[in-house]
């Protein structure tokens, strides 16, 4: 198996314990880029939305070599468990997986220098950032179909889990 070193290349921070974050769908943050990396946000500046790619850097060992799940955040909004199924980490955004990076999709408050307020960050404060990139147009799914199961728990809750 191959290695590959990953950088972080910036930081996020937020003003809320881990508790909060993991209950917000609105929270606000700020992604600090490293000063080294700050000529890589160059007319970063009328984009709504970015895609933010971070490690997950609470995932213990034991929990990057967790395969299947059921989605606790599902069953903490009192999903009934008959309802919530086992389902592999690749079917789901569970933090524990293999490689724990995170994909959120975030709103651009605003930019200052190297710093970028967003709205919609789903990540602990001091989580590294790996990447930063543009949500543009053309990644937007038209069409999209997801699993039975996927489907009874939106139908449950009334909204995306």
């Amino acid at each position: 198996m191959n290695s590959y070193q990953i950088y972080p290349i910036g930081v996020v921070h937020v003003n809320v314990g881990d508790e909060v974050v993991r209950f917000s769908e609105n929270l606000e943050g700020v992604i600090e880029v490293f000063e080294e990396f700050s000529e890589a946000l160059y007319n970063i500046e009328g984009f709504s939305h970015l895609i933010l790619l971070t490690f997950l850097h609470k995932v213990n060992l034991s929990g990057r070599k967790v395969l299947k799940v059921r989605i606790r955040r599902v069953l903490e909004k009192g999903v009934p468990e008959e309802i919530v199924p086992q389902v592999g980490v690749f079917a789901c955004d569970s933090p524990n997986r293999p490689n724990p990076i995170g994909v959120s999709i975030v709103e651009v408050l605003k930019v200052e220098g190297r710093f970028i307020y967003v709205r919609g960050v789903d990540v602990f404060d001091g989580t590294p950032v790996i990447d930063i990139k543009p949500y543009t147009p053309y990644r937007r799914v038209e069409k999209l179909t997801v699993p039975n199961w996927f489907s009874n728990i939106v139908k449950y809750i009334g909204h995306e889990p």
